[in-house]
């Protein structure tokens, strides 16, 4: 096994312990007279890679430090490939945790110990209408379109009578009726007294 992981384009180096954590999210569920439980699996967690190393000598202490704090800091997904993942969906990783030591009795040494957590791509933005059919929406347009067409030319035409009071053009003949009754009532006190 190769025990020289990629992380991004950077090579981790001098690595002397490779580990993944892999584990389900299971739910342990009581059922009442039953001996045992039942377990509702929920997928699989994020896997986690554990990555071990040193560095020797000042200047490379100093270019590691400086090359995997600025991923560490940047948090941003990486690629990860090494052997240890292989058969597993890993792709993308993100620094979790990065623990550097060093030791008085080794003075040229540095060791790393890193935590890499799976952080696989978003999935894509899916749409507001998912699996909606839209024909439907280009006929409610085209029906809006047709309606307000229509009310355009309505407007198009000119003063249009407002429909909802019917009366109104009837008031004046209410009117000329009511006087045209009076004068029937005059007339018929004439006929009347002539007949007296």
């Amino acid at each position: 096994m190769s025990l020289k992981p990629m992380l991004g384009d950077w090579e981790l180096p001098r690595v002397t312990q490779l580990e993944t954590l892999e584990e389900r999210a299971l739910v342990e569920l009581n059922v009442p007279g039953r001996a045992g439980n039942v377990y509702q699996d929920l997928n699989r967690m994020p896997t986690r890679i554990y990555v071990a190393g040193s560095v020797f000598g000042y200047d490379a202490g100093q270019d590691f430090l400086a090359a995997v704090r600025e991923k560490y800091v940047a948090g941003d997904p990486l690629t990860f490939v090494s052997d240890i993942v292989a058969g597993t969906d890993v792709q993308y990783v993100v620094v979790q945790s990065l623990h550097i030591q060093s030791n008085a009795q080794h003075p040229d040494q540095m060791d790393y110990t890193l935590w890499l957590a799976e952080s696989p791509p978003p999935p894509p933005p899916s749409s507001l209408l998912g699996d909606i059919d839209t024909g439907l929406l280009d006929q409610a347009g085209s029906l809006l379109d047709s309606a307000m067409g229509a009310l355009d030319a309505l407007e198009a035409l000119g003063s249009v009578p407002n429909l909802s009071d019917p009366t109104v053009p009837l008031s004046g003949t209410l009117d000329d009726t009511s006087s045209a009754m009076d004068e029937l009532g005059g007339a018929g006190a004439a006929i009347k007294g002539l007949f007296g």
